[in-house]
């Protein structure tokens, strides 16, 4: 029997796989499949959490009858007072922890069941208020000032867990996505998130009014089962050694006191003793700055020129749809041109789309047409800057330095939410101002952002920037 030539024999054999790789973990085109496909799973249970709970927490304080000030405190200054605390201290050891199940795996498993159970306890709130009343009878301050209180407390346990589950859950997707599929894999990440969004807004907004209670313990439920499932079947890989804490004076260990205090003071030295570091996590923050005006009282402007919650809940469904269509698109312009330059042209659209708005939305209609515009925008900006912080902090600690922004935004939150509801509570709820906010945050962050394209640009920009260790 003739047997092939050894050149035959190499023209029919099998190519070989082509593997793609995040640090000691190596995928085949079925492997990243099956990860993409558990770490979507994870963002819906995610997305609708975050699409969900927000809105209708603003319908209940507005039931309440809560001032825009003690909105803008419990929704905006709140969670940032908790992000600013707790994020630094979550991201920096779990950047250092070393385990079984890695260094962001245990942090979100034990995370997940108190956010589910606060939103249970948010479901019972009016009721546990109504309670409380009657068991302390003449003591009472009254069924207001419990409800208040118990509201208080599930939504801060709900806001430390997400806080905490938030910290890291970015730098799980940094470690084990590789690096040239980021900026479509947050594409698919926005669209799922989008796609979240319109399934809450379109058919369940208009009812949570009246069914808070539902929205709340099915929202719980999903994310409680979905995200622990995501945290189970994800696996991460091994990293090196994290840098040894230097030791203190003369060799010997001080205390438990003196390990914290060195551990904060390389904390801000690592994160803000490099300027560069300094200005992209400004360029990171303001721009976030832009949207959360709008965003934070656009139910009230709605129910201010009489839209109903179905109609503004179908708005929303809309912008998130046309979101969708440009989300992968965005995110393969994003890994194109580097997600800098696409945030920076959103940006900039932005500017005037919210200018606008402050000029020109009085009545439902303009109201829905800035509205609109508002929403496609700030989403198309998510979306393009979704793995700048990836591209820009160093793989290493990117965690930490990424909880150093935050720390900047929950900074500005503290103040910014507040503010704007008193400024809005003394001009008669006139809530064009929100817009004229926006497109003042976001010429700022333009001008910011231009600033790190260009230290960007000196790093070696695109063809061979290498983040600053």
């Amino acid at each position: 029997m003739t047997l092939p030539s050894p050149t035959l024999r190499k023209k029919t054999a099998a190519p070989e796989p082509k593997i793609w790789r995040a640090g000691t973990l190596s995928y085949t085109a079925g492997g990243l499949a099956v990860l993409f496909f558990w770490l979507l799973w994870g963002d819906f249970a995610w997305s609708i959490k975050e699409r969900s709970v927000t809105s209708v927490v603003q319908l209940m304080l507005k039931e309440m009858q809560a001032s825009d000030m003690m909105a803008g405190f419990l929704i905006g200054s709140l969670p940032s007072a908790i992000g600013m605390l707790l994020g630094p201290v979550i991201s920096y050891r779990s950047d250092r922890h070393r385990g079984r199940w890695g260094r962001r795996i245990p942090y979100l498993m034990i995370t997940t069941p108190p956010a589910a159970l606060a939103m249970g306890g948010l479901a019972a709130t009016p009721a546990l208020g109504v309670w409380l009343h009657g068991l302390l009878g003449e003591a009472s301050p009254g069924v207001y000032p419990l409800t208040m209180a118990v509201f208080g407390i599930f939504w801060t346990i709900f806001e430390i867990a997400t806080v905490a589950a938030n910290a890291v859950f970015g730098g799980l997707i940094n470690d084990v996505v590789p690096r040239e599929f980021l900026g479509r894999f947050y594409g698919m990440f926005r669209a799922l998130s989008l796609i979240a969004g319109i399934i809450f807004n379109y058919s369940l907004l208009g009812k949570a009014e009246t069914h808070y209670e539902w929205v709340f313990i099915g929202t719980g439920l999903l994310y409680g089962i979905g995200f622990s499932m995501m945290c189970l079947k994800v696996r991460e890989g091994s990293y090196p050694e994290p840098p040894a804490a230097a030791p203190q004076a003369g060799g010997v260990a001080g205390s438990r006191a003196d390990a914290l205090w060195r551990a904060v003071r390389s904390y801000f030295r690592e994160c803000f003793g490099n300027p560069y570091y300094v200005w992209v996590g400004v360029g990171l923050t303001v721009p976030v700055l832009a949207f959360v005006p709008v965003n934070l009282f656009s139910v009230y402007f709605a129910k201010s020129v009489e839209m109903s919650m179905t109609l503004y809940g179908r708005y929303i469904a809309l912008t998130l749809f046309i979101s969708l269509i440009l989300a992968y698109p965005l995110g393969w312009l994003a890994d194109r041109i580097h997600p800098l330059r696409a945030s920076l042209l959103v940006l900039g659209l932005y500017v005037a789309a919210a200018g606008w708005g402050a000029i020109f939305a009085r009545t439902a209609g303009t109201f829905a047409a800035a509205f609109v515009m508002h929403s496609v925008l700030s989403g198309c900006y998510y979306t393009c800057s979704a793995s700048l912080g990836q591209r820009l902090f160093p793989q290493s600690r990117f965690a930490q330095f990424a909880s150093a922004a935050g720390l900047l935004l929950s900074l500005c939150m503290i103040v910014l939410g507040p503010l704007l509801g008193v400024v809005l509570d003394r001009t008669g709820h006139l809530y064009r101002y929100t817009y004229l906010a926006a497109s003042v945050f976001a010429m700022i962050g333009v001008a910011v952002l231009v600033m790190v394209h260009a230290k960007w640009n000196r790093l070696g920009g695109s063809r061979g920037y290498v983040a600053p260790e």
